[in-house]
């Protein structure tokens, strides 16, 4: 009986290995996760278990799926074991993304076309060469094998060769022009093509394994998520501006960009405010030294060279100089009108996350796509911001709380008064209760004006040894509009810094106001329809008479 133990063990061996079935497994997106610079995407499919151990597997994925990252679950009537999950990389002959291979071969059919373009210019190239050879033969000379032809031969092979050259250049002609309608063609397919490769990578793509030990036999939904770099959304926002409501519309949407090497196709779109590029806790700090400054000199040594002279080559020895290199710094870590859907917000510790309404499509080209993730109508107080030192006009600006429940991150905004496109601005980060401005460009309706009324110089002293310049300024607003309306005015007084200048304010009187640190004058109007109002701004600046002053007008 002892010869038979191999052949068992060898039949046994081959019935564990037929045990182990594996399972090519047809899975879809289903579902996208989006941040700043990265995406987490889950494939989902239904697969029936035998009882025993199986491999799913999921090909065709991408090649720069992060290994690390991937998570199964499963979830059926059969009774399963996820044993462990595994990826590697497989290298394939054809291009995996059809929309490439169907670029490549576009980009293949429009190469031969140029090339049988090329093809026919030399043919014709060739055919010129030799009419013109034609030509110089019939003129030569006549000799002995080549007799002068009689006047109707010659005239015959003229009428010939001028109408085959006629038909050579417009054939010519014609080719440039085919040439000519095929580059651009050409240079947009590579263009396209270089666009969607991305990298050299894209001939490469991943397979995951998935191990599962099924006790009983059944369905089992299976779900393998993943992280992938080449995606990533930034805000932005249209705010409608109605004078009349005073209320802003603000429209909140992501802008999202992803090359992954697979297309999203109706996906359960979700993107999220957290950066886990940045980790879970700052760097440490690393130990702050101080030490005395000693400068490294140059270490010379020799170098034996070949030079030059008097036209024989002799050997030398070159004294070189070698410069330390500076230390490299360590980098720090780093419209009636369609409404729009509203995505569920839903708040963490650290971050947010905006799950759309809809289900979305996203191609793997990087090109922008803008989702809806809410509308929401803001209360908001309209004022006007003046400042004519500068410009003699006056901003609408318009103070808005965020009353709604989710967070506006920084980005760009396009500002909408009444319909007409007034700005492009950049909104800042707002959380949920906090105030921020919109600010809506110039209104006509309010006029300003600044006018120097007065620059009078005198000494100062017993000994005239002081100097007083005196300034008076003119502001003058006047409201235009039929409403009644708020403008807040800013001006300034210079600062002195010099202990001997010495501005004094004079007008309007400092108990009534008083600038800040700055030197800023903030008067705040509420004016009537059609109300103008003058304010004098008036002040003096003493100096020595032999210190001259900078920044005086």
């Amino acid at each position: 009986m002892k010869p038979l133990q191999p052949l068992a063990a060898l039949a046994a061996l081959f019935l564990s290995a037929a045990a182990l079935r594996a399972i090519p497994v047809d899975s879809r997106l289903t579902a996208a996760t989006v941040y700043l610079d990265r995406a987490v995407v889950t494939r989902a499919a239904a697969v029936e278990l035998t009882v025993g151990v199986q491999e799913l597997t999921f090909t065709a994925l991408p090649p720069s799926l992060v290994d690390q990252s991937l998570q199964v679950a499963g979830r059926g009537t059969a009774t399963a074991t996820i044993l462990d999950v595994s990826a590697r990389q497989v290298f394939v002959e054809l291009t995996p993304d059809a929309r490439i291979k169907n670029l490549e071969d576009e980009l293949n059919v429009l190469i031969k076309q140029r090339r049988s373009l090329d093809d026919r210019g030399k043919l014709l190239e060739s055919q010129l060469a030799t009419f013109v050879h034609m030509e110089a033969a019939l003129i030569a000379p006549p000799t002995k094998d080549a007799p002068r032809p009689t006047l109707a031969e010659l005239t015959a092979t003229l009428a010939f060769l001028t109408e085959q050259r006629t038909k050579n250049t417009a054939d010519q002609a014609a080719l440039d022009e085919a040439r000519d309608a095929l580059a651009p063609k050409i240079a947009a397919a590579e263009a396209r093509l270089n666009e969607l490769r991305g990298t050299a990578q894209r001939r490469a793509t991943k397979t995951v394994t998935v191990r599962v030990n099924a006790t009983a036999a059944g369905r089992l939904d299976i779900t393998l998520s993943y992280t992938v770099p080449g995606a990533s959304w930034t805000p932005a926002y249209d705010a409608r501006v109605a004078a009349a409501d005073r209320a802003v519309e603000l429209s909140y949407f992501g802008v999202v960009r992803q090359n992954t090497g697979e297309d999203w196709r109706d996906v359960a779109l979700t993107l999220s405010t957290a950066r886990p590029s940045l980790g879970g806790g700052p760097a440490p700090l690393s130990p702050w030294t101080l030490d005395v400054f000693t400068p490294r000199l140059p270490v010379a040594y020799a170098e034996r060279r070949e030079q030059t002279f008097g036209g024989r080559a002799k050997s030398v020895d070159v004294v070189m100089l070698e410069m330390p290199m500076a230390a490299a710094s360590a980098s720090a870590p780093a419209e009636q009108d369609a409404a729009f859907s509203t995505a569920t917000v839903e708040t963490a510790a650290t971050s947010a996350t905006f799950r759309i309404a809809a289900s979305t499509s996203v191609a793997s080209d990087n090109a922008p796509q803008k989702v809806a993730i809410t509308t929401t109508k803001l209360a908001a107080t309209s004022e006007y911001l003046a400042i004519p030192k500068r410009l003699p006009a006056a901003f609408l600006t318009t103070k808005v709380i965020n009353t709604s429940e989710f967070p506006f991150l920084a980005g760009a905004m396009n500002v909408f008064l009444d319909g007409t496109f007034v700005a492009a601005s950049q909104l800042r980060a707002v959380q949920p209760g906090e105030k921020f401005d919109l600010a809506l460009g110039v209104d006509e309706g309010i006029a300003l004006k600044r006018k120097l009324v007065n620059r009078f110089a005198e000494d100062t002293g017993l000994t005239n040894g002081g100097r007083r310049v005196t300034y008076e300024f003119l502001l003058s607003v006047q409201n235009n509009k039929k409403t009644a309306e708020r403008v807040v005015l800013h001006d300034q007084l210079p600062l002195s810094r010099n202990e001997k200048i010495v501005v004094k304010h004079l007008a309007p009187d400092p108990k009534d106001l008083k600038p800040d640190a700055e030197g800023t004058l903030k008067w705040t109007l509420d004016l009537k329809p059609g109300e103008k109002r003058d304010i004098t701004l008036k002040f003096s600046v003493d100096h020595p008479a032999d210190v001259n002053v900078t920044g005086l007008q």
